[in-house]
């Protein structure tokens, strides 16, 4: 099989996914919608409320596409085609780029209904700032790509689906997608090494008009990215001898 085809292969399988388009596109969209316009008025960090939320509902949702690679994983090797994958001329390298493009085009499917719904709601910025904040949130969610190639090999499918759950929504607390969980101290400084802060901080700074994050968060996204990484590979060996 052509590299190519698996990945429009994959593609279809990607966005005919009800479950993941549900949790990462619907579920965003209509708390962004209950609350935000309930609050059109409101401020937070300096930021109108609807900015502010929009950003955070497009960095769950798109956290959760990202993420959600590890359920086709997961899937596929039940079925056995991590053993078959050995005997076709598709190279490793090609099978997880399709599982990440796959997420990735939906976290960019989620991103484009958040940025069309802050728009109804008031949301307006210049095209600069809207591709920088795009540009930043895919970034920042380079760890969650990773993170659930691990999670595929890690985790079996009848306890995939509550461990993406739990994974996902953690981290969107931390990070405060849904509103931020500390504003100082000690717990703020641990919330700040958590790779999800800093992808719902890099879609602020986009809005409150700064140009690129802090240093710390690309440190603290190249940690997390590098680390899940080398965990993921020694994972994938392991699961993939056992075939």
């Amino acid at each position: 099989m052509k590299g190519s085809t698996y990945l429009r292969f994959e593609m279809l399988r990607t966005f005919r996914n009800r479950r993941f388009l549900v949790f990462s596109l619907a579920f965003p969209l209509i708390l962004f919608f209950s609350i935000a316009g309930a609050h059109r008025s409101a401020t937070l960090g300096g930021i109108s409320f609807p900015r502010y939320y929009m950003v955070g509902m497009a960095s769950w949702g798109a956290m959760v596409s990202t993420i959600s690679s590890g359920g086709r994983i997961a899937a596929e090797r039940q079925l056995g085609w991590t053993r078959q994958m050995k005997i076709t001329p598709l190279s490793t390298r090609t099978y997880f780029g399709a599982k990440v493009i796959g997420g990735y085009l939906m976290a960019l499917l989620t991103l484009s209904a958040l940025y069309l719904a802050g728009t109804l709601l008031g949301v307006r910025m210049s095209v600069s700032a809207w591709l920088t904040m795009t540009a930043l949130l895919l970034i920042g969610l380079i760890p969650f790509a990773v993170l659930g190639i691990l999670l595929g090999h890690l985790l079996k499918v009848d306890s995939l689906g509550p461990a993406l759950g739990g994974v996902t929504t953690l981290f969107a607390l931390l990070g405060g997608s849904w509103g931020p969980l500390a504003t100082g101290g000690a717990f703020l400084a641990i919330v700040k090494c958590v790779p999800s802060y800093w992808l719902v901080q890099a879609g602020a700074t986009a809005l409150g008009g700064s140009a690129w994050p802090p240093a710390e968060s690309w440190i603290v996204i190249a940690v997390w990215s590098v680390a899940l990484a080398r965990i993921a590979t020694v994972v994938y060996r392991r699961d993939t001898q056992r075939v």
